[in-house]
């Protein structure tokens, strides 16, 4: 009996799947030699995948080829092609802010490792000198590190005065712009920065005075006004006057005061322009001065001192717009 069990043996090399194995991976081998289409191993039906549930099931016989299958797309859902470009990564994005783009390797100036551990002297001494030639290698001419330094003063007086990142894109659009048309010749890099700052700022809806402006720049309002002007000018920018209604909200915040008085700050400011009273005045003048009126109209605490500080504009300047938006509002006498 045991003898006839030893010499039972299966032959070398045969197959020792079942049936409907040996069945399905022949099924498999024909789907792949044919192409594209799935055929269902029972009734060579067609076969889908089923992405919501990670299966490939057929669709006559409901068989369940294959489960648990890794979904190799991305873990967010789009609805059209431009937000597919939005949120599809392939690595850092590309920036106008920086010189290079972003494109470039970054060697912070610390002396740390990841850990945050003081590095050896010899690591020191090593990462000073890859960081010198980093250096070296991203600004190769006179023209990235003249873009250089304006990306860095735009970054600077941006973030001095709030602005938020479309502002400074916009701006950093602006130089590279001035600076390929060889606009700057004769001029400050900073003069110039300031400029492109305060049209940017003006474009994307959150203006700032030229008073604001010049607090945070290295050079005069003059040379600001003037280089703004001329860049304006050669470059052909679009950029609107200035509306009073756009300063309300900033300094209604900076103030603390309700949104109601914000909303009639507003209405007061609609009632000056359909009476023309708006032409040939400074509009952070008036917003300064329809905030401060808007407050008393609300009874809301609020002195010309405090607006005046906020708005960085003199009380006299208050004082006379404020008689004029009362006299413009239709049943109030100043």
């Amino acid at each position: 009996m045991s003898e006839k069990t030893h010499t039972r043996r299966r032959p070398a090399g045969r197959d020792r799947r079942t049936a409907h194995e040996r069945h399905s991976d022949e099924s498999e081998e024909e789907t792949q030699q044919g192409g594209d289409e799935l055929v269902c191993p029972e009734c060579s039906g067609n076969v889908i995948q089923d992405e919501e549930h990670g299966e490939t099931v057929c669709e006559e016989c409901g068989l369940v080829v294959e489960e648990d299958s890794v979904d190799r797309g991305p873990e967010w859902r789009a609805f059209d092609a431009a937000e597919k470009d939005q949120k599809s990564r392939v690595g850092a994005p590309t920036t106008n802010t920086m010189h290079d783009k972003g494109l470039s390797t970054n060697i912070d100036w610390r002396d740390q490792d990841a850990y945050g551990r003081s590095l050896g002297a010899r690591q020191r001494q090593k990462m000073r000198r890859l960081r010198k030639w980093n250096e070296r290698f991203r600004t190769r001419d006179s023209k990235e590190r003249n873009l250089k330094q304006a990306l860095g003063e735009i970054d600077r007086m941006a973030s001095a005065l709030g602005l938020p990142d479309n502002v400074r894109e916009t701006a950093s659009v602006i130089y590279r712009r001035a600076l390929d048309e060889d606009l700057l010749p004769g001029r400050s890099i900073e003069g110039v920065s300031t400029a492109c700052v305060y049209a940017a700022a003006r474009m994307a809806g959150v203006p700032r005075s030229l008073d604001e402006i010049s607090d945070v720049s290295r050079v005069s309002k003059d040379e600001v006004a003037r280089t703004y002007r001329y860049v304006v000018r050669e470059l052909k920018l679009e950029v609107k006057p200035a509306d009073p209604e756009q300063y309300v909200p900033r300094f209604a915040s900076s103030l603390d005061l309700s949104e109601e008085s914000e909303m009639r700050a507003k209405q007061l400011l609609k009632n000056a322009k359909e009476k023309g009273v708006h032409s040939g005045k400074s509009p952070v003048g008036l917003a300064a001065a329809a905030v401060y009126a808007a407050a008393l109209l609300t009874n809301e605490k609020t002195t010309q001192a405090a607006v005046s500080e906020v708005a960085d504009i003199s009380e006299v300047t208050i004082r006379n717009r404020y008689h004029e938006l009362l006299e413009a509002e239709d049943g109030l006498v100043a």
